[in-house]
């Protein structure tokens, strides 16, 4: 199975974290992966995404033209990648910010209220709700594995600081169990 993922957003919410969050734990499993980040004069305000494929075999190619899961962070972002996301596709969508309903009806829309879910904790997590929307709804890792990754990249920068690793820690299960 192969998953060709496209994470977009504003420069600032996390994107790229995001993606290598979600490799990291892919690694944690034996997969395959790749992770490209697209942030450049963008980093800040602009849009910001990063493609990641997850896949049980080679990856021939690091580029995803046509993913089997989408998840805009904000209004730019659907209206640049909606195009380009495969039918039957997933489409997690960061309902907080985008009140537009997307133009095709061709694959799975999932709404998630992430910066409202993320404000609950500390609105610095909103990325870590995101990936866990993105474990629940897209199944392309187990739960496990994304926990574990949130440990291996965050324990050591706030290894004295276990609050931080406690509201990551709530904000994934906050995006996990939305729906």
């Amino acid at each position: 199975m192969t998953h060709e993922i496209i994470i977009s957003g504003f420069g600032g919410q996390g994107i790229l974290l995001m993606g290598q969050l979600l490799a990291e734990a892919a690694l944690l499993e034996d997969k395959q992966v790749s992770w490209i980040p697209s942030y450049g004069q963008e980093m800040r305000g602009g849009t910001a995404y990063c493609a990641v494929i997850i896949s049980d075999e080679r990856i021939g190619s690091p580029l995803v033209d046509s993913p089997t899961l989408l998840v805009p962070m904000n209004l730019p972002s659907l209206t640049r990648f909606e195009p380009q996301l495969r039918a039957g596709g997933i489409l997690i969508l960061n309902s907080s910010l985008v009140a537009e309903e997307p133009k095709r009806k061709d694959f799975t829309l999932h709404k998630v209220p992430m910066n409202d879910l993320a404000a609950q904790i500390n609105p610095q997590t909103l990325n870590v709700v995101g990936l866990g929307a993105i474990v629940k709804l897209g199944k392309v890792v187990a739960k496990e594995s994304a926990l574990k990754a949130i440990d291996k990249t965050f324990g050591k920068k706030f290894a004295d600081k276990p609050q931080v690793m406690a509201s990551n820690k709530e904000a994934f299960e906050k995006g996990y169990n939305y729906q």
